[in-house]
């Protein structure tokens, strides 16, 4: 036996005490746009490129992880479906949320928002994860958003 192994016999477990217990019930649950532009605008607000960023949602709503995806110029960055579900699968998120500033203050959705939400929402699909709504972000914390809008 290689010194610090386990005996075959042997298996761990991993036990959730209650501490653990109660960190996973109060991540918080998005229950609407306006829920998630909250901790989007947190995180997008400020900046000064325009930055992609993704939040993972388990079969709750609750907020597992959001990271950044990319970041790009003032006025553009390029996102592509893999790199999105790639957190979302690494995840385990059984939905995603996604969002963008846009530094310019203008949150009208332009002809690329729009293209990448679609490619989303179909990528979503085949992946069974689906996108609830996509948020472009204003540096005031404003924002809009494609669900809302009836544009996803």
């Amino acid at each position: 036996m290689v010194q610090g192994s386990l005996p075959a016999w042997c298996r761990i477990v991993r036990e959730i005490t209650p501490d653990v217990a109660a960190a996973f019930d109060s991540r918080p649950t998005v229950r609407s746009p306006g829920d998630a532009a909250v901790y989007f605008a947190k995180r997008l607000a400020a900046e000064e490129v325009e930055v992609f960023a993704v939040m993972c949602l388990d079969a709750q709503s609750r907020v597992i992880s959001m990271q950044e995806v990319t970041r790009g110029l003032v006025n553009s960055s390029l996102v592509h479906p893999r790199e999105v579900f790639r957190l979302a699968i690494a995840q385990g998120a059984s939905s995603i949320i996604v969002a963008h500033n846009h530094p310019s203050g203008i949150l009208t959705p332009s002809a690329e928002d729009r293209a990448v939400t679609t490619s989303l929402v179909d990528a979503g699909k085949i992946l069974d994860i689906p996108l609830h709504d996509h948020l472009i972000i204003g540096m005031d914390g404003h924002y809009v958003s494609f669900a809302n809008t009836g544009l996803l």
